[in-house]
């Protein structure tokens, strides 16, 4: 029997999401689904989530938060309404109108694009695709990825995008922790396989957030996202770059960006720090690069920027290893404590974090490493540092700073006392200028 290859129903779907009644599938609980499961929610929508990880099913049946700035209150809320569900059951994507796809989009050992995610689910979807559905990819990714990956992965079954069922990209804004944005205030940008796509996506999305932005196509949006982080990146490497120099010339960074930031138009401030960390900036430009291949053509300043950014943990060793010899200590066989392994401040978030670099750096050199992080009591396994060893997060106290020949500032939380730090340890590395907060003991710091 052939399959139904009709034009898909749009004006069906769409009345269905006017009247919240359309039911939204978002694949990938994490810091990008998750949030977006709750909007949706509390608009009335019934919404499931779907995830291999066990744990997030069972904790949002619970009624229980994983993500420190998501509120336990609101999971209890949606569940109890009913308009929120988890499962790891994936043939209920058949039951779904609409299906969004949050899964990560990490590099390969080889910085090249890891799509393995972004197959695996598109194959699952398309296992229960149905005419008149929506799809949705959020991932960031490269240029073109929805159209020669995700819709020949969807239409092995039969049916036709365009044709049988809707496409389009929507790319993940979110920044964790951050007090003035969030979900459902951040313009969203949408762009579909065809202009039907794009109209029906950007309802769905204007049912629950405050401004849609429509784009003339799929591959405009991915591209979008790819500069927005682009652009992050190589302000960051230039701002990285400044630092070292200006260290060279006994010059404070920190105090020139301050001083530059005075001029009130044609410069906005970047700051350097120990390397660059999230599940988007260290990431995302290689995609660029890895796509600019296929045209023949070479990316040497977003490359030459990640060359800087991914040399800044190895410059703070570099004067970590400095400040002990002047000291007259070696860095090997001595205590160090790392402070923060968080990407950024005041998450739980750890994923690419320069953090986890400096501390296979320093174990390689033969230091003995601890860190102390508030928000991550275990250091968690990451794929790219399969040999860290196993490591709790210490308590700070003042005897155990003593005993330390430095503690190197990697992640500024601001729950963490850095003056009361200063007063107790011996030095004091400090990568992210928590010390212009404090004046006395200034003999113990280090910045790198």
């Amino acid at each position: 029997m052939k399959p139904d290859t009709t034009k898909p129903d749009a004006k069906t779907l769409e009345e269905k999401i006017r009247q919240h009644r359309a039911r939204i599938g978002i694949i990938g609980m994490g810091y990008v689904g998750l949030p977006l499961a709750l909007r949706f929610a509390e608009e009335g929508f019934p919404v499931t989530g779907f995830d291999i990880d066990e744990v997030k099913v069972k904790s949002l049946a619970a009624g229980k938060t994983y993500i420190l700035h998501i509120q336990a209150e609101r999971i209890q809320r949606t569940t109890r309404e009913g308009t929120l569900s988890a499962t790891t059951d994936f043939a209920r994507l058949a039951q779904q109108d609409a299906i969004i796809i949050c899964v990560p989009t990490p590099l390969t050992q080889n910085r090249e694009p890891d799509l393995s995610y972004i197959r695996d689910t598109s194959r699952a979807v398309a296992k229960t695709l149905r005419p008149g559905q929506l799809v949705v990819l959020e991932s960031s990714t490269y240029p073109g990825t929805t159209e020669e990956v995700i819709v020949p992965l969807l239409e092995k079954g039969g049916l036709k995008a365009g044709v049988d069922f809707l496409v389009a990209f929507s790319p993940e804004r979110e920044d964790p922790g951050n007090p003035s944005f969030n979900t459902k205030n951040i313009p969203k940008l949408v762009g579909g396989l065809l202009p039907e796509d794009t109209r029906v996506a950007a309802l769905l999305y204007s049912q629950v957030l405050d401004q849609v932005v429509p784009t003339s196509s799929c591959k405009v949006a991915e591209a979008a996202k790819i500069l927005e982080n682009v652009y992050r990146c190589v302000n960051i490497a230039m701002v990285n770059e400044a630092k070292i120099i200006f260290d060279a010339m006994g010059i404070d960074v920190w105090e020139v960006i301050a001083a530059a930031s005075t001029k009130p138009f044609g410069y906005h401030p970047f700051y350097p720090g120990p390397g660059l960390g999230g599940h988007c900036i260290p990431i995302d430009p290689y995609y660029l690069t890895w796509k600019a291949r296929a045209y023949d053509l070479s990316t040497r300043f977003i490359e030459l920027a990640g060359e800087v950014n991914t040399m800044m943990p190895h410059y703070v060793v570099t004067k970590t290893m400095e400040a002990l010899n002047q000291r007259g200590k070696p860095l090997k066989n001595s205590p160090l404590l790392v402070l923060g392994v968080a990407y950024k401040k005041d998450i739980e978030d750890p994923r690419e974090s320069p953090s986890f670099k400096i501390m296979e750096l320093l174990l390689e050199r033969g230091a003995r490493v601890s860190y102390h992080d508030p928000f991550i009591p275990h250091l968690p396994k990451m794929r790219h540092y399969p040999h860290l060893p196993a490591m709790e997060s210490v308590a700070l106290t003042e005897e155990g700073l003593r005993g330390q020949d430095a503690v190197l500032v990697v992640t500024d939380h601001t729950k963490v006392d850095y003056p009361w730090i200063a007063r107790h340890c011996q030095l004091f590395v400090d990568t992210r200028n928590v010390s212009a907060r404090f004046t006395a003991h200034r003999d113990k710091v280090v910045k790198a």
